[in-house]
């Protein structure tokens, strides 16, 4: 396997959580001071990230690719220095329209610095050993949130939203930049993606095209858009049920700690079932979750407990996303592999947070709109058993 520098796996988890913190969660943080000053209402300030995520699941194809062949010191350092270009775009963005282009032009960024790209270092450096590293770096980013939400909060309330975007930009760029230019391999100097024995675009394609690929990438996309389209509207769907906004938010905060308890869980399962027993297990868990939550109407602590039981479904899915491609078609060309394969996820991602409430409005509520998502997801656990 290729050399691994001495530190990259702390670098990059490192880099990892003050990206996610700063080119993702600072959005959300910010959407009410922004749309306070500006007038944007929220859901348009929001779609101005979805956006963004849209692009990085397009430009994650070319990225994959890129780290097969080319530098992952350029790749990703690169995307830290796009990133603080965005935000300083974001800082500035004197309309709507530019406020856009800061998103979209951090969705270049992202598609470069976050989990994919990452995964794609972890798994060349680890080789066979990649599940513990790989379970390392979603723990530590796990917590991006807890760390920059915050912080992004005290920065608003001191400086205002358009300074505070300015001081996460150089943040980014004395955290980040350094990270991925020290930390990183300049070159690969192993030969897997070098090999002259046959075209890798060829050997991509017969992959990539492939019935079994295709089956569970979609299976994959829809786990995640069912898990978070769900789990993110939480909140309403327990007011719903009657509970306090307290309680609904803290048990929104109790997913999130779901999340790293299913991907330290995901550690032993690896371990002790087969690719496929895996797959099947996690969605049958989150579709079982979905539907207690789509049909329970109470009590509240059990309510609480089944959505924490969702969260860890949606904490395995992570890792169970950033092994699929290797558990079954092996390190060879993982980069450009991994990046079609998660660019679909990567796209509903964008869409579920807004889609949760389009189907809850359309079909009277929350809980019918989490039948729909169960179905769907234990439509995906069938398929799974087969792939």
């Amino acid at each position: 396997m290729n050399d691994r520098p001495r530190g990259g796996l702390t670098a990059l988890c490192i880099a990892q959580i003050v990206s996610w913190g700063l080119l993702y969660y600072s959005l959300p943080v910010a959407v009410a001071p922004i749309s306070q000053d500006t007038g944007w209402s929220h859901t348009v300030i929001t779609a101005a990230l979805s956006a963004g995520l849209i692009v990085s699941a397009l430009a994650g194809i070319r990225v994959g690719r890129l780290l097969d062949t080319s530098s992952p010191r350029a790749v990703m350092a690169s995307g830290s220095v796009v990133g603080v270009v965005a935000l300083l775009l974001v800082a500035w963005s004197p309309n709507l329209p530019m406020f856009f282009v800061g998103w979209l032009v951090a969705g270049f960024s992202q598609s470069a610095v976050l989990y994919p790209p990452a995964f794609a270092v972890i798994t060349r450096w680890y080789g066979d050993r990649r599940v513990g590293p790989l379970t390392t770096v979603t723990l530590v980013g796990g917590l991006a949130s807890t760390v920059f939400a915050p912080l992004i909060a005290f920065l608003i309330d001191t400086f205002g939203w358009r300074a505070s975007y300015v001081v996460m930009a150089g943040i980014l760029a004395v955290v980040t930049v350094p990270l991925h230019t020290l930390f990183l391999n300049r070159r690969w100097t192993d030969t897997i993606a070098t090999s002259e024995e046959a075209s890798p675009a060829a050997e991509i394609r017969s992959v990539t095209r492939s019935r079994q690929f295709r089956t569970l990438q979609i299976a994959m996309a829809v786990a995640t858009f069912t898990l978070f389209a769900v789990t993110i509207n939480i909140i309403p769907m327990f007011l719903e049920r009657g509970m306090s906004y307290s309680t609904a938010a803290f048990a929104l905060g109790l997913i999130g700690a779901g999340q790293l308890v299913g991907r330290i869980g995901y550690t032993w399962l690896a371990h002790g079932t087969t690719t496929r027993t895996r797959t099947t297990v996690i969605f049958t868990v989150g579709a079982a979750g979905l539907w207690a939550l789509a049909v329970l109407p109470g009590p509240f602590w059990l309510l609480i407990a089944v959505a924490v039981l969702a969260g860890a479904a949606r904490g395995c899915h992570t890792l169970l996303q950033a092994t699929a491609v290797s558990d079954r078609w092996g390190i060879r060309n993982f980069g450009a592999v991994n990046g079609v394969f998660t660019a679909p996820m990567t796209f509903v991602g964008a869409l579920a947070p807004v889609a949760g409430p389009a189907v809850a409005g359309l079909l009277g509520g929350y809980p019918h709109m989490a039948v729909v998502m169960a179905v769907l997801l234990s439509t995906a656990a069938l398929v799974t058993r087969r792939t």
